[in-house]
């Protein structure tokens, strides 16, 4: 008997070294993706000076920033908490104190930041929109950093991203998914169509506003990208409920919250006052792109 209870601790305690083993690999793995360096040739992005493309730059920084980084762009504490993963603030994009103006020293740092996830040393970012800023036209991502380079000063720290052990063990694992640079195709140089209410400017405007992250890859919805939540994304084909939609119910429903049937959005899960920015140009062309999608059903994920 005492060599059976002394096979079966053996054996156990293998199981435990075993298992101690793998966490301390996945743990090195998931800290190497966070901490690789990457070394991307220069676009050579031109950032315009002139007062239309700034403007411009500020149209499209209302639209696709100010939803994490706040309306004065100063950042958000506690933009995405974590619970055992850690947490993250959304950083100041200003050139107040604590702010990135403070700390990119060059326009091509910007461009890395945006376009491909990677702060100025090189390593990852963890900025979810570089997923759909990466099919954004030279033009307007040069607008959008001319915009933040002139946007007023706000002296804001905020503490970046802390994550704990346990969530660089899952991402050794794999289980978060890829980093958003190791997401993209870092692409050199990228246009866009023209501007416009048409079918192709909307597929641009749904693609640099990354609604895929929460729709899905053919927007037909399913789970959301965060698991804690149990609600799916809707579809947004024309087999979901946008084919009872007109033209001006889904501008009002983007411009208000209010859905035509009178239902209200909540802006944690779909972000309209963000995509309320836009002109009506730009979602008549959104509206018209989704409607030109073909109609597939709700997906679950399952």
């Amino acid at each position: 008997m005492k060599k059976v209870f002394k096979w079966i601790g053996i054996v156990l305690g293998s199981l435990v070294g075993l298992i101690l083993v793998l966490v301390a690999v996945l743990f090195l793995v998931g800290n190497s993706r966070l901490n690789k360096t990457y070394d991307f040739p220069p676009d050579n992005i031109a950032i315009p000076t002139d007062a239309e493309s700034i403007a411009r730059g500020e149209h499209m920084t209302k639209m696709l920033c100010t939803g994490c980084h706040g309306t004065d762009l100063s950042g958000v504490a506690n933009w995405f908490p974590a619970g055992p993963f850690g947490s993250m603030d959304a950083p100041n994009l200003t050139s107040g104190k604590g702010g990135i103006g403070q700390e990119y020293t060059s326009d091509e740092e910007y461009v890395f930041a945006m376009r491909h996830g990677v702060d100025p040393e090189g390593k990852p970012i963890f900025m979810p929109a570089v997923v759909g800023f990466s099919f954004m036209s030279d033009e307007d991502l040069g607008a959008i950093i001319a915009y933040l380079k002139t946007a007023p000063p706000v002296d804001q720290e905020r503490n970046g991203r802390n994550f704990s052990a346990l969530a660089k063990i899952m991402l050794g694992a794999g289980l978060f998914g890829e980093l958003p640079v190791e997401a993209v195709s870092h692409n050199a140089h990228v246009t866009a169509p023209a501007a416009g209410a048409t079918v192709e400017y909307g597929q641009y405007l749904v693609a640099i506003g990354d609604c895929i992250s929460c729709h899905g890859a053919d927007l037909a919805g399913g789970p959301f990208p965060d698991p804690s939540v149990s609600i799916l994304a809707p579809n947004l084909t024309p087999a979901g409920e946008l084919a009872e939609w007109s033209e001006q119910g889904f501008i009002a429903a983007m411009r208000t919250g209010i859905k035509p049937g009178g239902e209200a959005m909540d802006p944690k899960y779909m972000p309209w006052k963000d995509i309320g920015m836009a002109s009506d140009d730009e979602l008549k062309a959104m509206f018209m792109y989704l409607q030109s999608l073909p109609a597939l059903e709700q997906a679950t994920g399952q």
